[in-house]
């Protein structure tokens, strides 16, 4: 009966910090996506309009 108490021990343990870990992973994981795309940087402008006295070219 010991074998049986110590495994469901061991096991309570590790599913715990299974848990944490993951809760700690997630957190991580959302905090390095908010900081990248805070540090983005700017779309470059749309390509520009033809100038309207263009030279001709053919």
């Amino acid at each position: 009966m010991t074998d049986k108490t110590e495994k469901s021990e061991k096991s309570a343990w590790t599913g715990k910090a299974a848990l944490a870990g993951a809760a700690i992973g997630s957190a991580a994981l959302a905090a390095a996506l908010l900081y990248a795309s805070s540090r983005r940087k700017p779309k470059a402008p749309a390509a520009l309009p033809a100038p309207e006295d263009a030279p001709e070219t053919d």
